[in-house]
């Protein structure tokens, strides 16, 4: 079996549903088609309900750009660590653009067991937080070009994916769209999870649930996914020609409840190197984030509901991935 591969012929059977969502992403109309977009809504309905993650296929996504976008991946992390330290993230200033090492990042206040580089829309240097240039190497110039291609492309899967939610929450198909969503805050990550030595438990990322609306998540042949259910952990292994998709905590917040936002963790003890690709697509910066028009209901966790804008709730949390380096940019 070729472990490198992303969407090969690898595949275990999975409790999640997997749910088609083509007929979201088309532009026909007419009685067929709104049938097709609310059974679809239907299903994303009762997964949000059930556990709060789903697989996702028939979302147009190119094999050819995913594979590029592996290759490229493989590529940079082969590098030596000095060579990648040249886009450490100290380097993106405020943007919060590039690399860190093993260690570098923290869940639950645990270092994770892991390398990456951290993207989000490309945009002009500026004042704000979490935004500004990406940090591409020099030494594998084919991943600026996949980057931002897989960004256009996951945008587009995250807008029809909520016009789906919003369907099932029997809001207009656009509530979103022009709403929350009208300008997403775009942030994307490469993860390589080195193999695991011989005497360690294999753990990657420990038990956390994530900050925004929706993560879609590509990852290799190695899986090592796994999530809370009511049930138990159960594995959210690789399928192949689909994402993972998840809801995170301001959709929880959004419907008082009514959607899960659902632990998870990820074991790497497949013995191999890993490699994921996780894309979070949240609300606008600027977006005050009241909740829906819906019956009052409860976290699985208690929290206390936050109130101001995305921006700001979003910089709460990633203050505590990299403490030092937050304070650092202050």
């Amino acid at each position: 079996m070729d472990t490198r591969a992303i969407w090969g012929t690898m595949v275990r059977v999975s409790a999640l549903p997997v749910i088609d969502v083509s007929p979201l992403l088309a532009a026909a109309a007419g009685p067929e088609s709104e049938a097709g977009r609310q059974r679809v809504a239907e299903e994303i309905g009762a997964a949000c309900r059930e556990s709060g993650f789903f697989y996702v296929s028939g979302h147009g996504v190119p094999a050819e750009l995913v594979d590029r976008l592996d290759a490229a991946a493989r590529r940079f992390f082969a590098l030596p660590e000095e060579v990648k330290d040249e886009i450490r993230m100290e380097r993106g200033g405020r943007a919060w653009r590039g690399f860190f090492p093993v260690g570098g990042e923290l869940t639950s206040g645990r270092p994770d067991l892991k390398e990456g580089v951290y993207f989000g829309a490309e945009e002009p240097a500026g004042t704000l937080p979490l935004h500004g240039p990406n940090l591409f190497p020099e030494q594998v110039p084919e991943l600026r070009e996949a980057v931002l291609a897989y960004l256009r492309r996951m945008t587009e899967l995250g807008q029809a994916v909520m016009g789906g939610i919003a369907l099932s929450l029997g809001l207009d198909e656009d509530y979103f769209r022009t709403g929350y969503t009208a300008d997403p805050t775009i942030l994307f990550r490469i993860f390589h999870y080195p193999p695991s030595p011989p005497d360690d438990d294999g753990w990657g990322v420990g038990e956390h649930t994530d900050y925004g609306l929706l993560t879609l998540l590509l990852q290799d042949a190695n899986g090592g996914l796994q999530v809370r259910t009511r049930s138990g952990w159960i594995d959210a292994p690789p399928v192949p020609g689909t994402f993972v998709c998840n809801i995170g905590d301001m959709l929880d917040k959004l419907t008082a409840g009514h959607y899960r936002s659902t632990p998870h963790r990820v074991r790497n003890r497949s013995g191999n190197e890993r490699l994921s690709f996780p894309f979070f697509f949240d609300p606008g910066w600027d977006s005050e984030v009241p909740p829906l028009p819906y019956a009052p209901g409860r976290r699985w966790d208690g929290q206390v509901d936050f109130t101001g804008t995305y921006g700001e709730y979003l910089l709460s949390k990633v203050s505590k991935v990299f403490p030092r380096l937050f304070e650092q940019q202050l």
